[in-house]
């Protein structure tokens, strides 16, 4: 009787520092993958304009950043599912943040905190864009006002053109990263034996500003062998096609994200086995399976 008594003491011990235990969910608790946010995905869950998460959104100013130029930070509202992964977004030469601006909402809805930002000057070269990337993820974690929201292990970057050649120069100088996604990137290092976090990269087939044989190619092709890392090839796209809101950029997108940033094995569906061409999809190559 008394060992009995003993042990449902126990387990109402466990279930209350469980209520009480700060940023800890019950779905925390119970998942295989503390990480997990949200609900099991689709291949219409991964194609949708918005997520699971509603979405709110908070400015920087330039005034207020240091290293970077501001920008937009986008955050799922609910705070019952403990911390999210976050991301930083640079856009390309001449451009603002506008110019990637779709990517935020669409991102953040899905479970994860975004920082599209703007560049110092918008001529900046790529090695500047990923000291400006690292630098708005500094401020993410350490000073903006959704810093509690933050897993700030568990971080990535993306960027487009020489944003995207900056994304490659920011995983570079910080190994910690999770994820990395330059978007038609571009420049003029074109190889990145270095890297060792997770890589997709993406090109586009129509590119005459950063082609991919000269670019998104031997990107890929350069890193390690033995990374988790892909390839997708846009069919039908140029240069810009990131520039607007892009189904086939977002589902392969979160997918990654999810798949590293979040440890969550349930979007591998969607990597693993390859995609194979498509109306959307000139070509995809990767390794797998990936975590391996």
């Amino acid at each position: 009787m008394k060992r009995h008594l003993a042990a449902a003491a126990t387990a109402t011990a466990a279930c209350l520092t469980l209520l009480v235990t700060p940023g800890v969910s019950a779905a925390d608790a119970t998942a295989d993958n503390p990480y997990e946010r949200g609900p099991a995905p689709t291949q219409a869950s991964i194609e949708a304009l918005r997520g699971p998460y509603a979405v709110a959104e908070t400015s920087v100013s330039s005034l207020a950043a240091t290293g970077f130029g501001g920008g937009t930070i986008y955050y799922p509202t609910s705070t019952s599912d403990g911390t999210f992964g976050a991301i930083v977004i640079s856009p390309g030469f001449t451009a603002y943040q506008s110019s990637i601006a779709w990517l935020g909402p669409r991102l953040a809805s899905q479970g994860f905190v975004v920082f599209t930002i703007d560049t110092l000057t918008t001529l900046d070269q790529p090695d500047s864009r990923g000291r400006q990337l690292l630098a708005a993820l500094d401020h993410l974690t350490q000073r903006s006002s959704v810093r509690g929201r933050i897993d700030a292990s568990r971080l990535g970057v993306m960027g487009h053109s020489m944003g995207g050649g900056g994304t490659l120069e920011a995983a570079k100088s910080r190994p910690s990263l999770k994820a990395a996604i330059p978007l038609t990137g571009w420049n003029t290092d074109k190889t990145w034996p270095e890297i060792s976090t997770p890589t997709l990269v993406i090109g586009a087939d129509g590119d005459t500003v950063a082609p991919v044989a000269t670019h998104s190619e031997p990107f890929y092709e350069s890193l390690p062998s033995s990374l988790d890392k892909a390839y997708l090839e846009l069919n039908g796209a140029t240069h810009f096609t990131p520039n607007t809101a892009n189904t086939t950029i977002a589902k392969y997108s979160v997918s990654w994200l999810k798949r590293f940033l979040d440890d969550d094995t349930r979007y591998e569906q969607f990597l693993c086995p390859l995609p194979r061409p498509s109306l959307t999809i000139e070509e995809y190559r990767g390794t797998c399976p990936l975590g391996s």
